[in-house]
């Protein structure tokens, strides 16, 4: 194996185990920033040592051992924690090398609960859990909220001082405090999804590791809450979008749209699960947002073919989430629904409302919805400009190549999707 070989398989290795590696490690030095040092460490020593020394059978197990000697090394140096020292690191010591398997530890769903910590803002608990749980970069996590990437760094680094400050234990929550700090990891797991989904940046249009990292964390939820709708109204929509993984992306990796997807693809089995987790939370009562996605998506997954999707009833949902919800991109869903079931004149009257939206300033999707309507009304002059913005807009190569392809059939007058 080649050095690059080598550095590109320690990048593959980090992906994966570093959000065990430092929930892990947050478990026994009781400190998040700590613990991503502490990997941080690790992840030096692997580049120094593996290649030379070749990727060792189990990477995340040499990672943990590299970075708990490390940890006994700073208690050992660090006068203020000797009192610390004979109980962890004696711990550090007797505990066993981890099984990393496919199935998130209790450390990892622990890691969730402090990163979506009360003690922090909404967004630096999001911010915080990306970039620990999934191995977001801090840009990536910038596009997601719409904020600089320096804005993103400081949120991320005084969120750690914070947990650090304020004690906060490394535990799940139990009984009447478990049901406020649900809302706000049950967003993370969103977002986190959202990302494997329709990846923000880079020449993937999908990263499938952080769809099966967000339906794993989403089932453990389920379980955990079991009595709350908005739970299982967020696993069966992730369920139900994840089945149509398969379809979403074409023989040379471009970008496959909902109504051009060949359905025979779907996994039906995600459907099904989707489908009774549904009707569990409409049985608990659920009619939060999370409910009512996973009812829009229920209706896309019910159709057999394109043409018998129940827009009307998609139209009718949005429509009872801008109300639960209101957001101006609920909104521009919205656009899309009624295009769908009343004409595309319809759709676009409302997207046009959103023009001025501050908050969508940067939002490729709204030019993209607009050259489409445009386009479909059969106003390529001015459908062209839209889809040539969005394409400058987003920072993924495989849907910037989509639109740029859509804005060149505008130009020849014509509509060839």
């Amino acid at each position: 194996m080649t050095a690059t070989d080598t550095h590109r398989a320690i990048d593959a290795v980090w992906r994966i185990e570093s959000a065990r590696l430092i929930a892990g490690l947050a478990r026994l030095v009781r400190d998040v920033g700590l613990a991503e040092e502490l990997a941080q460490d690790a992840l030096v020593a692997a580049l120094e040592q593996w290649p030379e020394s070749g990727v060792p059978r189990n990477p995340g197990a040499w990672l943990m051992t590299i970075a708990k000697r490390r940890a006994i090394d700073q208690i050992r140096r660090n006068e203020t924690l000797r009192r610390k020292y004979a109980l962890l690191a004696n711990e550090l010591e007797d505990e066993p090398e981890p099984e990393l398997t496919a199935t998130i530890s209790d450390d990892l769903l622990r890691l969730v609960f402090v990163s979506c910590h009360p003690v922090l803002s909404k967004e630096a608990r999001v911010a915080l859990t990306l970039k620990l749980l999934c191995g977001l970069s801090t840009p990536e996590i910038a596009r997601a909220f719409l904020a600089s990437e320096s804005t993103v760094a400081q949120r991320i680094v005084r969120a750690k001082k914070t947990l650090a400050d304020a004690g906060v234990p490394f535990e799940v929550p139990e009984g009447a405090e478990l049901a406020p700090r649900l809302s706000s990891v049950l967003e993370v797991v969103y977002l986190v999804f959202n990302e494997g989904y329709s990846a923000t940046a880079g020449d993937d249009w999908m990263r499938p590791a952080l769809v099966e990292d967000a339906l794993r964390l989403g089932r453990i939820l389920a379980g955990l809450a079991p009595n709350e709708p908005e739970v299982h109204g967020l696993i069966a929509l992730l369920e139900i979008q994840a089945s149509r993984a398969r379809a979403r992306i074409g023989a040379d990796g471009e970008p496959v749209l909902l109504l051009d997807q060949d359905r025979a693809r779907w996994d039906y089995l995600l459907i099904g699960r989707g489908l009774q987790a549904l009707e569990r939370a409409v049985a608990l009562g659920g009619e939060g947002p999370y409910v009512l996605q996973a009812s829009i998506a229920a209706c896309h997954a019910q159709a057999r073919r394109a043409k018998d999707t129940d827009w009307e009833r998609i139209a009718a949902l949005y429509e009872k989430l801008a109300d639960a919800v209101p957001s101006p991109v609920v909104e521009l869903n919205r656009a899309v629904a009624l295009a769908m079931a009343y004409g595309p004149a319809v759709g676009l009257e409302l997207a046009d409302q959103l023009v001025d939206d501050p908050s969508l300033k940067n939002y490729h999707l709204l030019p993209s919805v607009r050259g489409d309507l445009l386009a479909k009304l059969g106003r390529f002059g001015e459908a062209q400009p839209e889809f040539e913005r969005a394409a400058s807009m987003t920072k993924n190569e495989r849907e910037r190549a989509l639109l740029a392809e859509r804005a060149a059939s505008c130009a020849q007058g014509v509509m060839d999707w």
